[in-house]
């Protein structure tokens, strides 16, 4: 299971870098900056979480700068790694005792945890993406098997 997921974390910094490219490549609508700040705080509040961490209070949608989200990228994806190669894989089924940002508490599997943020990536990409083409840009092709053909 541990491979599955790194496997899926190295798709997902593939992904942000691919839209992060498009975003910079000529002047783009401010929602597709907005979407990809929110996407990497939410990756910087999981791994929180995941960590059995206290909160540290960050925004959930963070008015960052597009040019700052390379390092982002790859900051949260060493972090990411670096978390997942230490577990073992009983430590997949795991709970996850966390609250969300209105102070609800919850309690997920750290795997079911995963697959969301995964899926939580994907999902603002495809509204970031929207928005792009939207103005007029020419999106790459991010699909996550497209993605492992050329790997």
């Amino acid at each position: 299971m541990k491979n599955y997921f790194i496997r899926l974390f190295d798709y997902d910094r593939h992904a942000n870098l691919q839209i992060l490219d498009t975003i910079l490549a000529k002047p783009s609508p401010e929602k597709p900056i907005q979407l990809m700040a929110h996407l990497l705080a939410a990756q910087q509040i999981w791994l929180q979480r995941c960590k059995k961490q206290p909160a540290a209070g960050d925004a959930l949608w963070p008015d960052w700068k597009a040019d700052t989200f390379k390092k982002i990228i790859e900051d949260n994806h060493a972090a990411w790694i670096g978390f997942l190669e230490d577990l073992k894989d009983n430590d997949f089924a795991e709970s996850i005792i966390y609250k969300n940002s209105k102070g609800q508490t919850f309690t997920n599997r750290l795997d079911d945890v995963l697959a969301h943020l995964i899926n939580h990536g994907t999902h603002h990409r495809a509204q970031a993406g929207q928005h792009l083409k939207l103005a007029g840009t020419q999106l790459p092709v991010s699909d996550y098997i497209y993605y492992l053909r050329r790997m």
